[in-house]
C-alpha cells in the first residue's frame, strides 16, 4: 500500500492532483488509516494510470468517469473520436490563424495606419478564412499573452484611443 505522496511521485504527479481526481470522482483510496491517512494499492494504481491516459489525449476529466465504469469498448471509442474531432477543429483553427500572419507577413507594407487599416486588416482576416467570432478569439489571445503588443497593433491601425480602450476592454472579459 503506498500513502498519497508516494502514490503520486510514483506516477509523477501532484498530491493535489489525486486530491482533485477525488473530488471528481474518479479515484479513491483504497483503504484510510485510523488517522485518515488515504492508502491506495494495485486497483488505484491501474485506474490512475488509465485517467492519465486519457488525459493526455485531453479528454476532459468531467467525461473520464463514465469510460472508467463501463469498460464499453464503444463507449471509450465514442469519447476518443470526440476528443479526435475537437482537437481536428482546434488544428483547422489554428491553421487559419497561421494563413492570416503568413497573409499579413507577405504584405509589401509595413503596418502603418496609412497602409493596413483596420478595414484592410479584416478583409485579410476574412480571406485568410476567419470568421468574425475567430477574429475576437484572436484578439482575445492577443490581448491575453502580448497586452503591450496588441495595444501598438490597434494603434498601428488608425484606430482612436477611445475604440481601443473599448475593445481591449472587450477582449479582457
Amino acid at each position: 500500500m503506498l500513502t498519497i505522496t508516494e502514490f503520486a511521485r510514483q506516477y509523477n504527479v501532484s498530491r493535489t492532483t489525486i486530491l482533485y481526481y477525488e473530488r471528481a470522482g474518479l479515484l479513491a483510496p483504497a483503504t484510510r488509516t485510523e488517522n485518515g491517512y488515504r492508502t491506495y494499492g494495485k486497483k488505484e494504481c491501474v485506474r490512475l494510470k488509465s485517467i492519465l491516459s486519457y488525459r493526455s489525449f485531453g479528454v476532459p476529466v468531467s467525461e473520464i468517469a463514465p469510460i472508467l465504469e463501463s469498460e464499453s469498448e464503444p463507449e471509450q471509442e465514442q469519447v476518443l473520436r470526440k476528443q479526435f474531432n475537437a482537437l481536428e477543429d482546434e488544428i483547422k483553427q489554428l491553421r487559419k490563424q497561421q494563413k492570416a500572419i503568413v497573409t499579413v507577413l507577405n504584405q509589401d507594407t509595413k503596418m502603418t495606419p496609412d497602409i493596413l487599416s483596420k478595414e484592410r486588416w479584416t478583409e485579410l482576416m476574412k480571406t485568410s478564412g476567419l470568421s468574425d467570432e475567430d477574429m475576437v478569439n484572436w484578439h482575445i489571445q492577443f490581448e491575453k499573452l502580448e497586452p503591450e503588443a496588441h495595444q501598438i497593433f490597434l494603434e498601428s491601425l488608425g484606430i482612436e484611443e477611445k475604440e481601443i480602450v473599448v475593445l481591449r476592454k472587450r477582449f479582457n472579459s
